[in-house]
């Protein structure tokens, strides 16, 4: 078949194709993108891979009718995915939310708000969050504040102290203060307004592998971030280094103007997708120590 041949029959087949085919390659082509990714980022990804590969020789056993072992592969392949399902649950709804905070999904069902509406919110917020963390930091004053976005924290804000207050200065400077009732837990924010203080964080899904060196307030940090798509920034007491956790991943020793930078990105600029921190700024990165 010479190469005028293929071109032929391509033409006669796209010629045959409605706007509903096209519609359908398109939608079809988005699903296994996501699958994929999925696969790449998630640890159930590897698991994935494996029952691919179970399939792929259960097709190829059943075909020179291998009985027994086509049986064996059928079984194995049942289990591993409800132990997909199971095992992976954390991982697998984070990959959901994640497919729900994208433009489109926020788009589609009208949660996506205008830059200026944004900015009118959050530009007093980050101004006031900045100041207060510079502060806290000098004076050595720990401080743990959760930014909620798309994911919400009721369960988190249930176990707290509900303000409803505009953020300043003195507002985080009397709720971190080492001698008041609000101090030992999180601050959590909604929509640019201080919602709740003294709230209770989950800890990390693998705290075996945090590192030993980090306090609890970094740990609560990290747990938040798997747990949802929160920024979360910490103030150690012991060192004044400020941090943020996102997506798990723990990046320190921020500034006055790389924190309002990034949080001016993340909440104003580009709300809808996660950038990690290493891109707007070069603050070293901690997360977890490798298995030994």
């Amino acid at each position: 078949m010479s190469l005028q041949d293929i071109k032929d029959s391509l033409y006669s087949v796209i010629k045959t194709m409605s706007v509903v085919d096209f519609i359908d390659i398109a939608l079809l082509t988005y699903i296994v993108y996501m699958l994929l990714k999925l696969m790449r980022e998630t640890r159930a990804g590897q698991l994935i891979k494996g029952i691919c590969l179970l399939v792929g020789a259960y097709v190829i056993f059943k075909y020179i009718e291998l009985k027994a072992v086509t049986y064996l592969i059928k079984q194995t392949i049942d289990i591993g995915l409800i132990a997909v399902l199971i095992l992976f649950q954390p991982e697998l709804r984070r990959a959901l939310e994640k497919v729900g905070r994208t433009r489109m999904g926020l788009q589609m069902f009208g949660f996506g708000e205008s830059r200026s509406d944004l900015h009118e919110r959050w530009s007093p917020a980050i101004q006031a969050i900045c100041d207060s963390c510079i502060e806290l930091s000098a004076t050595f004053t720990g401080a743990l504040i959760v930014i909620e976005r798309q994911v919400r924290l009721g369960e988190q804000i249930e176990t707290g102290t509900i303000m409803k207050a505009k953020p300043s200065k003195e507002i985080f400077g009397n709720i971190f203060y080492p001698k008041t009732p609000l101090h030992d837990g999180a601050v959590i924010m909604r929509d640019g307004i201080i919602l709740a203080a003294a709230c209770f964080l989950p800890k990390p899904q693998k705290e075996e592998l945090v590192n030993k060196k980090l306090g609890s307030r970094h740990r609560a940090a990290i747990g938040m971030s798997e747990n949802s798509d929160a920024i979360v920034i910490v103030v150690s007491e012991e060192t004044g280094m400020i941090s943020i956790a996102v997506d798990g991943v723990l990046t320190r020793d921020y500034t006055h103007e790389k924190l309002k930078t990034f949080l001016t990105n993340e909440l104003i600029e580009n709300p809808t997708e996660a950038v990690i921190a290493s891109k707007v700024t070069a603050p070293s990165r901690l997360k977890r120590r490798k298995k030994k």
